[in-house]
């Protein structure tokens, strides 16, 4: 075969020919395609240009062009001149997730008020994929050495997902600059009214911080979520009762 015509295709190891290339996204469905799509740009950061993308997916600039086409068309994707980034309508779809009945509704009021009586960086995680997931942040003395936002994963070996994975049996879970100079956490699961763990909270502080104090400040603001949860519960299993005349 004339080596001309043929092409590596991106992270497979494999090599195929230029119609087996651009038949190839068909096989695996366009859904897997776009979700790809969106995928690296998440991964990007901030906006990325079809050959990019091509690159990272693995898959013809032509297939890039027309997928990315649709997901502009639908709102997922917005475009910038030869540059494209996440758009407006994957960031609404994204806020309806929840990973536990309430549970970013009921954090929402605790953190922030865990943030102001302490200055911390505050995050609420919960466990996907081997990660801890954060589904809750406020930002706090740390930025911008260590910037939170909704969406950033840490490692379970940080206090986060020590506390996450849990049981505890000796209070909070206390990092002294373990992960990283100069930071200092402290980690407590987040308690259903049942008792199972359904997320971690923790509150990322400058070096030099009493600990003890913060691990007192994190429990008081998981029983409140907590009571929060209990009482969205209630709330939905109670509908309010319409009065017919």
């Amino acid at each position: 075969m004339d080596t001309g015509t043929e092409a590596r295709t991106a992270g497979t190891g494999t090599t195929a020919t230029p119609d087996a290339r651009e038949s190839a996204p068909r096989g695996r469905g366009v859904l897997e395609g776009a979700f790809a799509l969106l995928d690296a740009l998440r991964r990007n950061g901030d906006e990325a240009g079809v050959t990019e993308l091509a690159l990272a997916c693995g898959v013809p600039k032509g297939t890039v062009h027309r997928l990315l086409d649709q997901l502009v068309g639908v709102g997922a994707v917005e475009r910038a001149g030869n540059r494209y980034r996440v758009g407006p309508q994957l960031y609404r779809l994204g806020q309806a997730w929840e990973p536990h009945p309430g549970l970013r509704h009921a954090a929402r009021l605790p953190l922030q008020r865990l943030r102001a009586a302490t200055g911390a960086s505050v995050v609420l995680v919960v466990l996907r994929e081997e990660t801890a997931l954060t589904v809750g942040s406020v930002p706090g003395d740390l930025e911008p050495l260590l910037p939170v936002r909704n969406g950033l994963a840490f490692r379970l070996d940080t206090a986060a997902g020590r506390a996450l994975r849990g049981p505890l049996t000796n209070g909070a879970v206390l990092d002294r600059e373990d992960v990283m100079e100069g930071v200092c956490c402290a980690s407590l699961p987040v308690r259903a009214p049942d008792g199972r763990t359904v997320a971690a909270l923790a509150a990322l502080v400058p070096a030099g911080r009493r600990l003890d104090a913060l691990a007192h400040a994190v429990a008081g603001t998981g029983a409140a979520i907590t009571r929060a949860l209990a009482g969205g519960r209630r709330r939905r299993a109670f509908p309010p009762t319409v009065l017919v005349p």
